[in-house]
C-alpha cells in the first residue's frame, strides 16, 4: 500500500483519502451513559467528546513522560479512527462533536486523525457501521445506550487491507461514558494486533483518555500499547496542530 506524504496545510483540495473499515464488536458488560456522555456531544460533562480547538498532548494527566516512551517508529504506520460527528442538534461553536476547516465539516476525532496522517504519512482508515447512528444529539445518546447495555455487536463497513504490512498503529475514538465506543470493541475483537505499537489518540470533554488506554491494554496483550497517546479537549480540536506536531515529534525522539 502506497503511503500518503506530508503534504502542505491541509485544506479542501489536500483533505487525505479514506478507506472504510469493516467487522462487528461486542461491548464488555453493561455501561450506563448519561445524556452528557458521547464523546462527540456538546456538554460539558465528564464524558469525551467528538468536536474541540487546541490543548497539550497530557491533558488531564493521561499521557505518561515522553521522556520515559522509548521511541517509536511512524514509518510503516496506519491510522484507523472513529468519529461521531452530530450534523444536526448541536452548534460547532458550542462545544458539538464536529468541527469546520476551511469551509468542511470534520468530526473532531476526523480532524485529528487528519492531521497526524499529514505529520507521518500514515495510510488512513475510517470505521464506519453499517448501522447509521442518529445525527439529533438527544436521539444519538439514547441510542449509544441501548447499544451499549444491550450489548449490540454493530457491523462495519468495510476490511484493513495488508494489515500484517504495517507496524504501527494510531487509534483515535471519542470517549463515551468513560470507555472505549463500540465499534472500537469490534475493532480489537477482529484483529490480532500482536507485536505491533498501538498509539492511542482521543477527544474527550475533560476525562481525558479515562480507562481507555488500560481497555486497549486489556484487549491487545501482546501488543505494545503507548501510554503517552495524544488527548485533546473538544474546545481545544481545530488549534491542536502545533501541540499535535510536537507530540508527533516526540514519539520519533
Amino acid at each position: 500500500k502506497k503511503a500518503l506524504k506530508k503534504g502542505p496545510p491541509m485544506t479542501s483540495t489536500t483533505r487525505p483519502r479514506i478507506i472504510i473499515l469493516r467487522k462487528s464488536f461486542a461491548i464488555v458488560g453493561t455501561v450506563m451513559l448519561s445524556g452528557a456522555m458521547l464523546a462527540g456531544c456538546g456538554t460539558n460533562s465528564t464524558a469525551s467528546n467528538d468536536t474541540g480547538t487546541a490543548s497539550t498532548p497530557n491533558t488531564s494527566g493521561q499521557s505518561a513522560d515522553t521522556d520515559q516512551q522509548t521511541p517509536v517508529s511512524t514509518s510503516n504506520a496506519l491510522v484507523i479512527y472513529f468519529s461521531m460527528p452530530e450534523p444536526t442538534g448541536t452548534d460547532t461553536k458550542a462545544g458539538a462533536s464536529r468541527v469546520v476547516r476551511d469551509g468542511e465539516l470534520y468530526g473532531n476525532v476526523e480532524l485529528i486523525a487528519s492531521l497526524i496522517q499529514q505529520q507521518t504519512g500514515a495510510d488512513m482508515f475510517r470505521i464506519d457501521t453499517v448501522q447509521e447512528y442518529p445525527a439529533d444529539h438527544d436521539e444519538l445518546i439514547e441510542f449509544a445506550v441501548n447499544e451499549m447495555s444491550n450489548n449490540t455487536e454493530p457491523e462495519l463497513t468495510g476490511s484493513i487491507a495488508d494489515f500484517e504490512s504495517y507496524d504501527t498503529f494510531f487509534i483515535g475514538f471519542p470517549i463515551w461514558n468513560a470507555v472505549l465506543p463500540m465499534p472500537l470493541h469490534t475493532l480489537f475483537d477482529s484483529y490480532d494486533f500482536s507485536g505491533k505499537t498501538i498509539i492511542p489518540f482521543t477527544v474527550h470533554g475533560g476525562s481525558g483518555f479515562a480507562g481507555t488506554i488500560e481497555q486497549i491494554k486489556n484487549f491487545e496483550p501482546n501488543a505494545t500499547v503507548l501510554d503517552n497517546g495524544f488527548s485533546v479537549s473538544r474546545n481545544d480540536v481545530g488549534a491542536a496542530d502545533a501541540d499535535l506536531t510536537a507530540w508527533v515529534d516526540s514519539l520519533e525522539n
